[in-house]
């Protein structure tokens, strides 16, 4: 727990000035924990993360990722077509490999590409590329990271009745019910601090599609690593695992609430 906190401290103050700064030096970071985040995932699925398909992979990521046009870069080619090339790419890497690289393997490693590339996109275009994006960003952030932390002691104080035990034995109800309701008070203070941005509703509303959303992120994860037998994604921070594990919650967080509109 001590080098889980020492960790969290400083990679979060690291992470939070960047987030602060914004533009380039946040957009390096997240491009680098996204590509960080898709080894893993090669790395867990067939323990060849850098082979053909999986370099495959790595680009679509970068595709995905990095916000082109903000880097004054212009990609004529539309997006149904530049994704029907990887996946006409991709395919045809399985015939090509004589079936040593599998379709089961080609499409999950494209799928894990998807739920990476989309994740870090979208903190990306939240913070940098919508009005307010400071604002969100950091209300997103906090309601994630309150929603962690109340799952975890509320479920460590009182919790008895096993939310999902087949996916991850540790969560209960009761945790992720402390969870939501830390999640709702921090949204509540964001909408008290600045209330010309949400309403007291709407603080409830985002607190509560916050920490559902997060934990549904977190159980996702828990459940591909469930499947490949590893309990952790990687060891990049010390008492937290790897990138996917810190971030499962922020990949599918910030593309839903971008979505459903939760951060207009």
């Amino acid at each position: 727990m001590k080098q889980r906190i020492m960790t969290g401290v400083i990679a979060g103050s690291f992470f939070a000035v960047l987030v602060y700064i914004g533009n380039l030096p946040y957009e390096g970071l997240l491009i680098a924990l996204a590509l960080i985040g898709f080894y893993e995932y090669a790395r867990m699925l067939h323990k060849q993360p850098f082979d053909l398909i999986s370099l495959l992979g790595y680009g679509l990521v970068l595709l995905l990722t990095v916000p082109w046009s903000r880097w004054g870069i212009e990609i004529s080619w539309s997006p149904d077509m530049i994704l029907w090339l990887f996946m006409f790419i991709a395919l045809s890497i399985t015939v090509i490999s004589k079936n040593r690289i599998t379709i089961q393997n080609a499409a999950v490693l494209w799928f894990g590409a998807f739920y990476v590339g989309f994740g870090f996109k979208y903190m990306i275009v939240i913070r940098n590329e919508i009005e307010h994006g400071l604002f969100w960003t950091i209300l997103l952030f906090a309601a994630v990271w309150s929603s962690d932390i109340g799952a975890y002691f509320v479920g460590k104080a009182i919790g008895k009745h096993k939310l999902w035990p087949a996916i991850s034995p540790n969560k209960t109800i009761e945790g992720a019910l402390g969870g939501v309701l830390v999640s709702i008070i921090v949204c509540l203070i964001g909408a008290f601090v600045n209330p010309d941005m949400m309403s007291i509703t709407q603080a409830v509303m985002v607190g509560l599609t916050v920490s559902l959303a997060g934990q549904m992120g977190d159980l996702i994860q828990s459940a591909y690593k469930r499947v490949q037998g590893v309990k952790d994604s990687g060891n990049l921070l010390p008492g937290h695992g790897g990138v996917l594990d810190r971030c499962d919650s922020w990949l599918i967080v910030f593309p839903f609430a971008y979505f459903i509109g939760v951060v207009y």
